[in-house]
């Protein structure tokens, strides 16, 4: 007698089930890597916005002139960016952000190690760059989606450190219009 084969349910495709990093100028393929990085030492399985913010703000001298406030305001972002870092002020250890900007990328993004929010900011940027007739995404790309999603961990710390994102989205469109 044989017992019937185990049907394996198929998963769902996605869109994109990985970072392409081919798309990415030199400076964002960079704070990528250190979002990584940030992300394991955070001891957090997947890379968030927040984590890119931190990265962004960190090593990109673009994103650091889109601020409008200057190098107060700044300062105050990566005051709450190193809070959260060292398990301090905003809490999100142990769960994964999803704004539910993208459904298609869920799965897929969680199992490269992508918050489902942070992936479909990644696609938002390589958009903004495709709409400036540009092949690769920069900084300033994944700043402005990531400021525009008003449920990211990233605006979260925006907001808490005084800046609105809603006028940053604005004022990187009119810095990227002068590039």
């Amino acid at each position: 007698m044989h017992s019937p084969v185990p049907r394996v349910p198929q998963q769902p495709t996605s869109r994109r089930p990985e970072i392409q990093l081919g798309r990415l100028t030199a400076e964002l393929a960079t704070v990528v890597a250190s979002a990584r990085r940030r992300a394991l030492r955070d001891g957090d399985r997947h890379i968030d916005t927040a984590h890119l913010l931190h990265s962004l703000v960190e090593s990109d001298p673009e994103v650091g002139a889109a601020f409008e406030g200057g190098a107060p305001q700044l300062a105050r972002v990566r005051g709450y960016l190193v809070q959260r870092s060292i398990g301090y002020g905003l809490r999100w250890r142990g769960s994964v952000e999803d704004s539910g900007a993208l459904d298609v990328v869920r799965d897929a993004a969680a199992a490269a190690g992508w918050s489902p929010t942070a992936a479909a900011a990644m696609d938002g940027a390589w958009e903004r760059a495709a709409l400036r007739g540009d092949q690769r995404a920069r900084g300033l790309d994944l700043l402005a989606v990531i400021a525009a999603d008003p449920d990211s961990r990233a605006v979260e710390v925006l907001r808490r450190a005084g800046v609105d994102p809603l006028a940053l989205a604005d004022r990187i469109g009119e810095l990227s219009q002068q590039v």
